[in-house]
């Protein structure tokens, strides 16, 4: 239901109240999975959303103003400048190390909280609960879904073996039987004048659930030594 046009303090309090449980129970979700902005980031930010359309809301009425008030005080300043001051905390929880982006579904939490808490603050309480039911069902019921969707991976691999050309068609002929597929990157004098270390592109679709690639790593190193395996994407989250 919508609250009215000029609310008691029983209603603000409501909405505040309604607010902080919104912002509890989604930032749970970001603080148990060891994230930046989590359990008071996410009240704190749609607290400032709910209170900044409060604010808005108590200056709608037109009672004591004038009919040219209304012309030189734009109120949808407040709640929009709110979303934009979001962006730039959402910005900061979002990290880019070469190819590795995490953060990104963070940032998507922060903005969401935003929303609901200015249809909280605004009295639409209806529609910022049923936003909080669908946010909370999409970080904790869906997450199983995206856990078991095949995606893409990239890693580096770095072999140490004796000074070899064969082993730049090896590789990618080992990992080809197993689905992956490898692309030479560089070569590079190992720390003992014998060896070399040579690196490769790894890419690869596998659901996230079925773990890092051990199998992989297994057979590669039965045949060369494997020296370094570092990831080069991530998910995003």
């Amino acid at each position: 239901m919508n609250m009215p046009l000029e609310p008691s303090w029983s209603d603000i309090a409501v909405r505040l109240a309604l607010t902080m449980l919104a912002g509890g129970v989604i930032g749970f979700n970001r603080g148990a999975r060891g994230h930046a902005a989590g359990f008071r980031t996410t009240i704190l930010v749609g607290l400032a959303a709910s209170v900044a359309m409060i604010q808005t809301n108590l200056l709608l009425p037109l009672s004591g103003k004038t009919s040219e008030s209304f012309a030189v005080m734009d109120l949808m300043r407040l709640p929009l400048g709110i979303l934009t001051g979001v962006g730039f905390i959402g910005g900061g929880t979002i990290l880019k190390k070469g190819d590795l982006v995490t953060g990104v579904t963070t940032a998507a939490t922060l903005w969401l909280m935003t929303v609901i808490g200015l249809c909280l603050g605004g009295g639409q309480l209806m529609l910022g609960t049923i936003t909080t039911a669908l946010a909370v069902l999409t970080l904790w019921i869906l997450k199983w879904v995206d856990l078991v969707i095949p995606r893409e991976h990239r890693a580096r691999l770095t072999v140490t073996c004796p000074a070899q050309w064969n082993v730049l068609d090896e590789v990618p002929s080992l990992v080809r039987s197993m689905h992956y597929s490898a692309r030479f990157h560089e070569q590079k004098r190992s720390p003992d004048p014998d060896m070399m270390d040579y690196s490769f592109e790894l890419s690869w679709k596998r659901p996230e659930l079925d773990g890092p690639p051990v199998d992989l790593l297994q057979t590669i190193d039965r045949r060369f030594p494997v020296k370094s395996f570092e990831l080069t994407t991530n998910n995003g989250r």
